[in-house]
């Protein structure tokens, strides 16, 4: 979101005063409703004083058109945190990638395309935008709120630089955005990321009181995957990471049941028509005279209601199924409870590597692969 804002915020005063100026706006591929079911999010937006009801940010719901006819009609379009676009804005010309991840070659024309290994894809956005603003014969208006907005970012996704995925990019960027802040110029640059961090972590603890649909959908991404079944050409796919563990979620439901759980897993799934569903679930657990580990569970789920039928969805399930059991990036155990589960339904347990970013290549790859008439 902040590297968004604050691409669009460089584009459109950096090109003011020329020739071609442009208009740009940050667009979250998340639905308006979702926007307020992230704490940390709320809350470095009121820091940063952001107009009522997210003005300055623009959400799926809200597009005059869909992607598909939207997309080429734009002057172009501009990827942040994100190696390639959704298959539904492949018509529209991508001018530039930000992204701290792996490079897979989409838009090789793209200028600036910068993909390089950072805590923060902010940190990536801020460095061109600072060496863009620094080279131009005058400076346009840099407001501390954006300012500290982007210090925000970079700490929470570095830790507050002291992560394990912090880079010399990370801690260079924070300290020459910090000696342009007028409101923490004079702090040491640890400090005001501490706090920043504990600030922001303690808000994005704060979703206790969030039902399990509001879990779902709170961080859920969606995709359109091709396959190479001309009877089905593509799946419909979506992920949700949730700071739960499975049983703490179920408890959550009305019934405090497993099926009850599947049951509102379903009725989110059918609402925005997905074949097949991610849930990762992240929490840590006490070890004696040990830190809290960190746990993570993995669900799969593949519906045969939406664009596949019973048959193709058995195999989807296994072509999946199998690619997540086989990969050599993740140690998957069987949930102690998964002998309970229905058909085309697993959960699995992993000591910390299942994350969206290792999970979701295994899971596309197998879907990009499988072929079922």
């Amino acid at each position: 979101m902040t590297a968004a804002l604050t691409w669009a915020y460089h584009l459109e005063h950096s090109t003011a005063n020329t020739s071609s100026p442009r208009k740009v706006i940050a667009l979250l591929q998340t639905q308006t409703h979702a926007l307020d079911l992230r704490p940390e999010n709320k809350l470095a937006l009121r820091h940063s004083r952001m107009t009522p009801g997210h003005q300055d940010l623009l959400t799926m719901d809200e597009l005059p058109e869909d992607p598909e006819t939207l997309g080429p009609k734009l002057q172009g379009i501009v990827l942040v945190d994100h190696a390639a676009p959704k298959r539904n804005w492949r018509g529209g010309k991508v001018l530039s990638i930000f992204d701290h991840h792996l490079d897979i070659g989409f838009a090789p024309d793209a200028e600036p395309r910068i993909f390089e290994k950072a805590a923060s894809c902010t940190t990536l956005v801020a460095r061109q935008m600072l060496d863009e603003l620094e080279a131009l014969p005058e400076e346009y208006h840099m407001p501390h709120e954006l300012i500290e907005l982007m210090l925000s970012a970079i700490a929470i996704d570095s830790g507050a630089l002291k992560g394990k995925k912090t880079t010399d990019a990370d801690v260079e960027i924070a300290e020459r955005l910090l000696k342009r802040s007028t409101k923490w110029a004079d702090k040491k640059l640890s400090h005001v990321m501490d706090d920043l961090k504990d600030e922001l972590k303690k808000a994005q603890k704060d979703v206790g009181d969030l039902g399990l649909r509001d879990l779902l959908r709170r961080d859920w991404k969606g995709d359109v995957i091709d396959t190479p079944s001309p009877r089905t050409p593509t799946v419909s796919l979506g992920f949700a990471s949730v700071p739960f563990s499975m049983e703490e979620q179920i408890q959550k439901t009305d019934f405090q049941e497993l099926f009850h759980w599947f049951a509102v897993e379903a009725a989110w799934t059918a609402e925005v028509g997905v074949d097949l569903s991610i849930v990762l679930s992240k929490y840590k657990v006490k070890t004696e005279g040990k830190k809290k580990k960190k746990v993570r569970e993995l669900t799969l789920i593949v519906r045969d209601d939406v664009t596949i039928n019973r048959e193709q969805a058995d195999s989807l399930f296994q072509t999946v199924r199998k690619a997540l059991e086989e990969s050599d990036e993740l140690n998957l155990v069987p949930w102690h409870r998964a002998d309970e589960l229905s058909a085309r339904q697993m959960v699995w347990i992993d000591e910390a590597s299942a994350s969206r970013k290792v999970v979701r290549p295994v899971v596309e790859k197998a879907i990009r692969k499988w072929d079922r008439i």
